[in-house]
């Protein structure tokens, strides 16, 4: 099985790309960051990135979701990872906790994800949602922060760079289309 992490800057266009290789027919994982904010807003809570659990609880979605995802084909696409979640812990000043830290290594451990990380480029601008409330300008410290954090554990980064949804789905397929080598 080979699992594939889609990442860049928040408003890039990961969600769109996946929802297009979902219909080319590859297993696909959405992010978990999304899911756990939109919960907790639904709960009441406006800014649950600010709760000290926050992270652990990005870090079990992931590692439930990826467990439950092996049934999704041979060629997976996660929207994200925990190497992801150690990037977020850093941005917003949260300590990098023990779960992040045995994620990592559980994932490092077990090559669950293909060192090929697909990193997709900023549009140029950065739409603010309930959910993703950062500026354009925060958003590129934070796509830094993001390739900085996957190259120092050791992934490889394949750019896909800004333009057309068509173009950049081609690329991610081409991409991971490839026999592994």
């Amino acid at each position: 099985m080979r699992r594939y992490v889609l990442t860049g800057t928040p408003g890039a266009g990961k969600t769109s790309i996946l929802r297009c290789l979902a219909e080319l027919g590859y297993g696909v994982v959405e992010e978990a960051a999304t899911a756990v904010i939109a919960q907790a807003q639904a709960q009441g809570e406006d800014a649950p990135w600010t709760r000290a659990s926050f992270v652990d609880d990005i870090v079990d979605l992931q590692r439930r979701r990826q467990l439950e995802a092996s049934a999704r084909g041979p060629v997976q696409v996660f929207d994200r990872s925990p190497v992801c979640t150690y990037a977020l812990a850093k941005y917003l000043g949260l300590p990098v906790s023990r779960a992040l830290t045995a994620e990592i290594e559980r994932i490092t451990a077990e090559e669950i994800y293909e060192r090929q990380v697909l990193f997709i480029r900023n549009l140029g601008f950065c739409e603010p949602t309930r959910a993703r409330r950062i500026s354009f300008q925060e958003s590129l410290a934070f796509e830094r922060l993001h390739e900085q954090s996957y190259r120092a554990f050791g992934y490889e980064l394949v750019d896909i760079p800004a333009g057309c949804l068509a173009r950049r789905v081609a690329a991610v397929s081409s991409a991971i289309s490839r026999p592994a080598s």
